[in-house]
């Protein structure tokens, strides 16, 4: 009789937390068994606790140094794009990451400050973190758009030309850079830096909706 009942048990998977399953990835009399150390393999099922989402992104491996846990965070969705969620790092990664053609990047992990706020969230939501390490009032500030590689814009001159010119950079986010010469508050730059023709010297037509292009 024991030994029976230890085999039914055997059968059983007992989850470790209460959820949703979102996945089950056993088939009808598979044997299911752990993972090996080291040696990360499929779980028979996706088991979601949804009152602890959390967001993991990669961060510039120059900026890993400047986080620690504890951090506060804001946290853009594309599903929620006018709201901006608060949050909290949890864990930064031990280790870099090297993506081919990317640079390298540390994983961190944060949590949602705001937990009333999960009932709106679905796993898996494509996310945008900015965790603010410095910051400065009152400074120029050009699109990261109209960034060119090694630090040239291509400034709008009052006679309607183009000049392709050197600027020097501070404080940055993946919206915009701060100016520290080059240019002045009012300038127009060019944004969309990818359109032929470009050079410097040629006659430009302002795009009076683009209102990103000038600089703040």
């Amino acid at each position: 009789m024991d030994a029976a009942k230890a085999m039914v048990e055997r059968t059983l998977l007992i989850a470790p937390f209460s959820g949703i399953v979102a996945e089950v990835n056993g088939e009808v009399g598979e044997y299911v068994t752990p993972s090996p150390p080291g040696i990360p393999t499929l779980p028979a099922i996706d088991l979601i606790n949804m009152d602890s989402l959390y967001v993991a992104a990669p961060i510039d491996e120059i900026d890993a140094a400047k986080i620690r846990t504890g951090m506060e965070i804001r946290i853009t969705l594309d599903a929620f794009p006018k709201r901006i969620f608060k949050g909290k790092t949890r864990s930064i990664s031990p280790y870099v990451l090297e993506q081919a053609k990317q640079a390298r990047t540390v994983e961190i992990e944060a949590d949602f400050l705001d937990p009333m706020e999960n009932g709106s969230l679905l796993a898996g939501y494509s996310a945008d973190v900015e965790i603010v390490l410095d910051s400065r009032q009152q400074v120029v500030k050009v699109p990261a758009e109209s960034l060119l590689e090694g630090g040239y814009v291509y400034a709008l001159q009052p006679d309607g030309h183009l000049e392709r010119r050197k600027i020097t950079t501070g404080l940055s986010n993946w919206r915009s850079f701060e100016v520290i010469s080059g240019l002045v508050g009012g300038e127009k730059v060019v944004t969309t830096i990818d359109r032929e023709g470009l050079a410097d010297g040629v006659e430009a037509i302002v795009d009076t909706a683009a209102k990103n292009a000038e600089v703040q």
